[in-house]
């Protein structure tokens, strides 16, 4: 007699688990610990059981629609035991081989090799932000140019045509790791070049006048209504117009002392983790800076650990100078990454070479041969450069006509 609803609710467990036939060898195993759907079935001669589900999660309709399903296929020559566990197989490979698993293959490989903390993690956040919630669940070898354009229209329409174009190039580059790797067969994103609508360059905000810049040198100087690190933290990022990434993680253990110098972890670079560390030569008056730093903060291993709670291994967010910046007056005129465009147009003025001060801001160099001795060329022209820097700010500080100077001067 088939079974009912009812019936099925009304069963209860007794001491040993007991079948409620439906007919054509489905039934419902009930137990202590719940109520379940199997169905028994002959395939080659050897008797087997499938598992259909647990009551209530499956209905009684529910289950005889499955139960239907698997003697169609039993009727055409299908184990339905062994289909299942085919198309098991065929989703877990599916989900090894997904956009978002590919993606953070790809994304271990470049921090390893490459890739700084800081851009691993900007990267990273972007994708999960963006990308995976629409194709990170498909096989990379599913994805069709259309579902990412669609993807990417979106991030267009949030206003950030920059992260949209930047975002299409990550994907090429998830792709063509995904091609060399086995797990797809093209790069789509390649055929969405000029799709997209090109953002507008916008320059990092800094002063580049002698004199406008000795006006912030003396407000930062009167700023004094902010936290002590945060301010020895701009000062030294001004002295040294180095990368955020760079003097946010800069440690005591890399300042050499004795030979005036702070070595920057090739890791921490822009320009790639294969080249040696990238020498920062320091003036008297970043080494006078450090000094007065060191009370503040030596106990840390970091030069400028989070203002709040010393005791930890946290530095200072990208954007704590920069608030201080813009509360100061300066947001859209002068940032933190600006004060390298600063440096390198009044040190121009000044007559310094331009290779100096390509090494000194540690741009990426196109020759690899070249790159590799990049960081540890025109030491000595550099050192004066630094120094005449710290001397130029203290002289635009209080207002004094800088005369231009000259390369070995």
């Amino acid at each position: 007699m088939p079974l009912t609803d009812t019936a099925i609710k009304k069963a209860k467990p007794t001491d040993k688990p007991y079948k409620l036939t439906d007919g054509g060898g489905l039934y419902l195993l009930v137990s202590s610990t719940g109520k379940y759907w199997r169905y028994n079935y002959r395939h080659l001669g050897k008797f087997k059981t499938l598992a259909l589900g647990v009551y209530p999660d499956v209905s009684l309709a529910r289950a005889r629609e499955k139960h239907a399903d698997a003697r169609k296929g039993l009727a055409d020559g299908t184990d339905p035991g062994e289909h299942r566990k085919e198309i098991k197989q065929a989703e877990q490979a599916a989900r090894a081989n997904s956009f978002e698993a590919v993606a953070r293959e790809w994304h271990a490989m470049k921090l390893k090799k490459k890739w700084t903390q800081s851009t691993a993690d900007k990267t990273m956040t972007q994708l999960e932000a963006y990308v995976f919630p629409e194709i990170g669940y498909l096989p990379i070898a599913s994805v069709k140019a259309s579902k990412i354009l669609a993807m990417l229209r979106k991030v267009e329409a949030r206003g950030i045509a920059y992260t949209a174009v930047r975002l299409r190039e990550v994907c090429g580059q998830i792709f063509r790791y995904g091609v060399a790797t086995g797990s797809a067969e093209d790069n789509p994103a390649a055929h969405l070049v000029g799709a997209l609508h090109k953002p507008e360059v916008s320059h990092r905000p800094a002063i580049t006048d002698r004199r406008g810049f000795g006006a912030f040198l003396r407000d930062l100087r009167e700023a004094t209504g902010y936290d002590a690190v945060t301010r020895y933290a701009a000062y030294f990022a001004l002295l040294t117009f180095v990368r955020a990434q760079e003097f946010r993680y800069a440690k005591w253990e890399e300042i050499d002392w004795q030979a005036k110098e702070w070595k920057v972890p090739a890791k921490r670079m822009k320009t790639g983790k294969a080249l040696p560390a990238h020498t920062v030569p320091l003036s008297k008056q970043a080494q006078q800076l450090l000094s007065e730093l060191k009370d503040l903060t030596g106990h840390s291993a970091y030069l400028f650990p989070k203002v709040k709670g010393y005791g930890d291994a946290e530095v200072i967010s990208e954007n704590t100078v920069g608030k201080m910046l813009n509360k100061m007056g300066y947001q859209g005129r002068q940032c933190v990454h600006g004060f390298r465009a600063s440096a390198r147009s009044i040190l121009s003025e000044q007559g310094w070479s331009r290779e100096a001060m390509e090494r000194q801001l540690d741009h990426k160099e196109t020759d690899s041969t070249v790159a590799a001795y990049a960081r540890s060329e025109h030491l000595p022209e550099r050192r004066k450069m630094m120094q005449a820097w710290a001397d130029t700010c203290d002289a635009l500080e209080i207002g004094a006509e800088v005369i231009p100077l000259h390369r070995g001067a």
